[in-house]
């Protein structure tokens, strides 16, 4: 059996990358990877730690209406953050909707652009 080490990359389905990177360039303040080669479409590769979003432009064969309100009831990517605060308040400022974790964990669920879900968790200092 593989001894499996950790997630590498999670990509997302987007309509449009410019705009996908308003949100999470600009909103979320991952850093693009220059080093994406020319895939023969559109798309960015972001900087999470030690492992990377792929924004994929390409036709959405999942339905991107009638997704649960609340992210945590969807598929969806989780990130580990130090400050779920200025989080807040940046997805505030961008007037980008949010849903706080069910769990009672420091952790909030918001959608991108294109509908997708993702999921921020607060880890201690």
């Amino acid at each position: 059996m593989s001894e499996f080490l950790a997630i590498q990359h999670v990509s997302v389905i987007v309509a449009d990358t410019k705009r996908a990177l308003l949100f999470y360039r600009d909103v979320l303040g991952l850093a693009v990877d220059p080093q994406r080669p020319d895939l023969g479409y559109p798309g960015a590769w972001l900087a999470v730690g030690a492992q990377q979003i792929h924004l994929l432009e390409l036709p959405n064969p999942d339905p991107v209406t009638s997704r649960p309100a609340h992210g945590g009831r969807d598929r969806h990517c989780a990130l580990t953050l130090r400050d779920l605060d200025a989080l807040r308040r940046r997805l505030d400022a961008a007037g980008m909707p949010y849903t706080l974790s069910k769990s009672g964990r420091r952790a909030l669920f918001c959608r991108d652009p294109d509908n997708n879900a993702l999921e921020f968790i607060e880890v201690p200092t």
